[in-house]
């Protein structure tokens, strides 16, 4: 049985990347980009995410696995050092059933709250003015 995935055409995600919508970009590369997400569920929220558009986990191809894991590693890094949050949180989510909402692979990084976990449910949407501050926090530990 194939995994049910959302529908979002446009994918958001190619459009951050290719400026068609705003976003905040920490870092781009030739295989895997960080992105701060402009709903923070922890401390330092990003999005790791391939540039090729890969529906799922299982759509990355091997070239672009380390690229990713790489990019994974090093933003938790910067959040750990940027935020002294006492844990980072690391997901990944594949299909409608496992909460997916933007098909195009993305691996979540965020330091934990105060008292530990990440926020569920609704958070609020931060404007771009904010993503950016975050970004600046980040940058100088990748």
């Amino acid at each position: 049985m194939p995994i049910s995935l959302p529908i979002a055409d446009p994918c958001p995600f190619c459009d951050y990347l290719t400026g068609q919508q705003p976003a905040t970009i920490l870092e781009q590369g030739q295989h895997a980009a960080i992105l701060v997400t402009a709903w923070q569920r922890g401390q330092g929220h990003v999005l790791v995410i391939p540039v090729a558009h890969r529906a799922t986990i299982m759509d990355v191809t091997p070239a672009e696995e380390q690229h990713l894991m790489s990019a994974v590693r090093r933003a938790a890094h910067a959040i750990a050092v940027a935020y002294d949050s006492g844990g980072i949180a690391v997901w990944q989510n594949n299909g409608v059933a496992a909460h997916q909402k933007v098909p195009h692979a993305h691996f979540h990084v965020a330091g934990t709250l105060p008292g530990g976990g990440t926020r569920t449910g609704e958070v609020p949407r931060l404007d771009l003015g904010e993503t950016d501050r975050i970004a600046k926090r980040l940058s100088p530990h990748l």
